[in-house]
């Protein structure tokens, strides 16, 4: 099974997706030989949509069909903007409860909703 670092940033109730193609999903990609998770996480981050991760604090693992997330939440500026990068077509901040009318990943929906169940439980960001 792939590893995967998958990031989630949120400001407010607003959460960041990224669009390659038609689907939206959580930013994120495949580790390279030898990289830790954590800087895994900021390096997508800023490949996908040119944002600098402050950190990035490990959430949980989330295993889909054919991948190994490592989910992390990485602080960002409240002032830093998305752009679409590399293979990104489009990113924006999304409401969550806008969520439900996008064509999103499976693994992107149910990511999204244990981080929201366990951020309720203060077990997250």
């Amino acid at each position: 099974m792939k590893k995967r670092a998958t990031v989630i940033c949120r400001k407010g109730r607003r959460i960041l997706l990224v669009a390659r193609e038609s689907k939206w999903a959580l930013p994120g990609g495949m580790l390279k030989r030898g990289e830790h998770l954590a800087d895994a996480a900021l390096r997508e981050l800023k490949e996908e949509t040119r944002l600098s991760g402050k950190s990035a604090k490990y959430l949980f693992d989330f295993k889909s069909k054919q991948k190994h997330h490592h989910v992390f939440y990485c602080d960002i500026s409240n002032r830093a903007k998305p752009r679409p990068n590399n293979e990104i077509s489009k990113c924006r901040w999304v409401e969550l409860d806008e969520m439900r009318r996008l064509l999103t990943s499976t693994p992107t929906d149910d990511i999204v909703k244990l981080a929201s169940q366990k951020r309720k439980n203060g077990r997250g960001k």
